[in-house]
């Protein structure tokens, strides 16, 4: 057990990696966290740095959950797990990744919500209910500017997606987990909707 122990580690490790703390501090000398939200996620980049540095930093976030989520596999494939045991596996290296994201040890513990993670992944384990979340996830930014409210209509959709899948039921009891972390993890945002002073998405058009 001693090596899927260590893989469970390494999933950790590869969701803390705090990509837009790290982009930020490399290129404009500046601590996200210091500016905008003060959230360490692709949405406050977006907004505080501009479109380019936005989606390098959401694509490195998306390929984290992908990557963490796939660990299994090398597992199956060395024999140090059964095959049947690749979903929870699965499941539970990808949750330890979003953890990561949210709370990565590289910084302090202080990272983004685990939006862009979690949507890595679901790519890694159901690509095409992942393209539904993330087109409820555009729709609900179009029509609001709020990145919060599209991230909490995605990860509602979550898990009433899967309800309707052949998925087994493991993977709608992590659904649920999921979209209750993300919706506590935007209480604040919640706050700010209903008060009027949540920051809507705008290009950064200095940067």
């Amino acid at each position: 057990m001693l090596v899927p122990i260590l893989f469970f580690v390494l999933a950790y490790l590869i969701g803390a990696i705090p990509t837009a703390v790290w982009y930020g501090k490399r290129f404009f000398q500046t601590d996200i966290r210091e500016h905008g939200s003060g959230n360490a996620g692709a949405s406050n980049v977006f907004r505080t740095f501009g479109k380019k540095a936005g989606i390098i930093v959401m694509a490195i976030d998306i390929l984290k959950g992908v990557l963490a989520t796939s660990l299994p596999y090398l597992l199956v494939k060395n024999e140090l797990i059964d095959s049947e045991s690749l979903a929870i596996y699965q499941l539970v290296f990808g949750l330890v990744a979003v953890v990561g994201h949210v709370f990565p040890v590289y910084v302090g513990f202080k990272g983004g919500k685990g939006v862009a993670t979690m949507m890595g992944v679901m790519i890694a384990l159901v690509p095409m209910i992942s393209l539904l979340c993330f087109g409820i996830f555009i729709l609900f930014l179009i029509a609001s500017k709020y990145t919060s409210l599209g991230s909490m209509m995605a990860a509602v959709c979550f898990p009433i997606a899967i309800f309707f899948s052949e998925k087994p039921s493991i993977y709608l009891w992590f659904s649920i987990v999921c979209a209750v972390f993300i919706i506590y993890k935007h209480r604040s945002n919640i706050k700010r909707i209903l008060d009027g002073t949540e920051n809507r998405l705008e290009w950064n058009k200095k940067q």
